[in-house]
């Protein structure tokens, strides 16, 4: 079924489910010791959609669940996944080397972070996100044991709603700058969305802020590809609806946005990122035309890191 603007969801069903999936790539990395998240896998379990915890504890063989040579499927997303991570964590290492105690995760979903990352004395990481998802995270990994080295604090919020207040009223400091992190989140956009996302992330961060962004050049012809490794995945037991959850449209490039608007940010293209990191890398070129976007569906998206410089 096609997204709308007012749909909900919850961590088993429609975009919802992403960050249990997700969750799960983040499991198997760390199985595969690209990564070190020891929160993913209990919370896929948690979560309880069986495809994705078998996935996790690996019980799957790509082989048997992805589509050979195809852009996108578990292992492609799990490879992903594992240089995503690094690169992200990277970035708040650097946020936090440059003073930043603020952080914010935009959507959070189930994203450990907060709890398993060696935050600098004095930060603050506000996790944004709807409320029951929220509640679950917080129980399910109160539950493990966890002793996050940052104060924690919960924004129960929809992004599709007033947030920036939200997260004023949670203590954020607009005046100190701010470390925001979008992974995985503006491809699920509608494109005006992502530009007030952008526009309010601005608004809200004070002289040299950091933001680091995943980018979807394509969100349809990436859509396509998604809907393609899911339908496969349901021949093998994912009762998931998974597919049609982007919004059709063209948006404005995030980087480019951002720039006009005081950020100074810095490409990186995702090929670029796994190449760095010993990973597969995305198929760039088919066999009738190379410059086809429908060809190479993943290798055009890029990450993005940015600083905000205020004009005084």
């Amino acid at each position: 079924m096609a997204r709308a603007e007012n749909d909900t969801w919850d961590l088993a069903t429609s975009v919802g489910a992403t960050a249990t999936m997700v969750a799960a790539g983040r499991a198997r990395a760390t199985r595969d010791k690209l990564i070190d998240d020891p929160f993913a896998e209990p919370l896929v379990r948690a979560v309880g959609v069986e495809f994705f915890t078998r996935w996790a504890a690996a019980e799957l063989d790509p082989a048997d669940v992805d589509v050979p040579g195809a852009a996108w499927g578990m292992q492609r997303m799990t490879d992903m996944l594992a240089a995503r991570t690094r690169y992200i964590d990277g970035f708040f290492a650097e946020a936090a080397t440059a003073g930043v105690r603020q952080v914010v995760l935009l959507a959070s979903g189930l994203d450990a972070r907060a709890y398993r990352l060696p935050w600098a004395a004095g930060t603050t990481v506000f996790e944004i996100d709807q409320p029951q998802v929220l509640d679950f995270k917080a129980v399910t990994i109160a539950q493990l044991g966890a002793n996050p080295t940052a104060e924690v604090r919960p924004v129960p919020i929809d992004l599709r709603h007033d947030w920036p207040s939200a997260l004023r009223q949670a203590g954020f400091d607009t005046a100190a700058p701010a470390a925001w992190a979008a992974e995985g989140l503006l491809g699920f956009l509608p494109p005006d969305a992502q530009d007030r996302l952008l526009d309010n992330i601005t608004e809200l961060s004070a002289d040299g802020s950091r933001l680091v962004a995943e980018v979807f050049l394509n969100s349809g012809v990436n859509a396509q590809a998604l809907n393609a490794a899911t339908a496969r995945w349901q021949e093998h037991g994912l009762d998931v609806a998974l597919d049609d959850l982007g919004f059709p449209g063209a948006r404005n490039d995030a980087a480019t946005y951002l720039e006009a608007r005081g950020w100074q940010p810095v490409r990186t293209p995702l090929n670029q990122l796994l190449g760095e990191h010993g990973l597969p890398l995305q198929p760039t070129d088919g066999p009738e035309d190379p410059d086809d976007p429908e060809q190479a569906p993943f290798a055009r998206n890029y990450y993005c890191t940015a600083v905000l410089r205020k004009a005084d």
